[in-house]
Formats: C-alpha cells, structure tokens, sequence
C-alpha cells in the first residue's frame, strides 16, 4: 500500500465516522447514504436525504428560516452532488437519481434590492418558489437554478448555465439564460 491509498482510506473512514455522527440531526438520512467533508448545513433537521446520495466535498445546505411545518429540502435516493449549494425557504426537490456536478446553486428564493438605503442581505425576500430537479437529470458544472423552476426528468443543463424557466424533460438546454437548445430521443 502507497501513502496515496492510506490517505483516501483514512479519508473515507472520516467521513463514514462524520456522516455516522450527524446522520440523526437530518429530518431523514437514508440507509447507505455519506457526506464527504468539508461540509456545512444551516438547519440540517429541514432536509431529508433518501439512499445512497452522495454529498460531495464543500457542499453547502442552508435553511434559513425555520417558520415550514417539514423539511424544505428533499434529496430522494441516488442522488449525487459536489460542491453544491442548496438555499431553501419554501421548497427544493431533487428527484431520484439526479446528478450535480461541481459548482452547482439552487435557491427557491432571492432577496430585494429596491431599497437604495438597505444593503440587500437585509431586505425583504420578494420571490419565493419551489425548485424540482426531475428524476434522472443532469446539472453541469456552475449552473445556477433560480426560484420557481422545474427542471424535468432526464434533462441536461449544460455547464454555466442560468435556469430562469421551467426545462422539459428529456431535453438539453444551454446558457445564460437557459434555452433549450435539442430534444433527447426517448
């Protein structure tokens, strides 16, 4: 054994030790499912994770209000994700199967900046919407999903691509704002 094959094995024996520990502060925390550090949560006891997700390095869940009577943010089962971040109020959904790659931002809402004497960060949130990732899609690397938008089951959104619509299923979309550029033939 090489001191790079030590390494990974200590680092996957500290992460199953992390994800053994913090596992019972989720809402759920499915059978087979792991974090890999760093990782951080605002509220963890608002997101519900299914079976064997994967929750890549530096990802970032928050849930910054706590006035939903659940969780607000569901990963259902084999999902897969990498430095992604999560911000939720009313609602994000992440359908089975669906993979995040790096770099990837969901919000179901966003703040108002109409105020010229308040810095954003305090005013008021003016769109709030649920986010559903439909089953088996696919996020490239940086895309940003806003609030209100489906995206649909099988789709592709490519890498640096702003979701500011709903995205039909089994389709590929691309840009800033996203459009759906091609069907995907079932």
């Amino acid at each position: 054994m090489n001191g790079m094959t030590t390494m990974q094995n200590a680092a996957r024996l500290r992460d199953a030790m992390y994800t053994a520990f913090v596992r019972g502060g989720f809402a759920e925390f499915g059978d087979r499912s792991r974090i890999m550090l760093p990782f951080r949560s605002g509220n963890p006891h608002m997101v519900s994770v299914g079976r064997q997700v994967l929750i890549g390095p530096s990802s970032w869940f928050m849930v910054p209000r706590l006035d939903h009577p659940g969780p607000v943010i569901h990963l259902h089962d084999r999902v897969r994700m990498n430095q992604t971040s999560i911000t939720a109020v009313q609602e994000v959904v992440i359908e089975e199967a669906a993979e995040l790659a790096r770099g990837v931002y969901i919000s179901d809402h966003m703040h108002g900046f109409d105020d010229p004497d308040l810095p954003i960060r305090d005013q008021d949130l003016v769109r709030v919407a649920p986010v559903r990732i439909g089953r088996g899609a696919w996020l490239g690397q940086n895309v940003v999903v806003m609030p209100g938008v489906t995206i649909g089951a099988g789709a592709v959104v490519g890498a640096n691509s702003v979701v500011t619509r709903d995205i039909p299923a089994r389709t590929v979309a691309v840009g800033a704002p996203a459009r759906v550029i091609r069907e995907l033939v079932p």
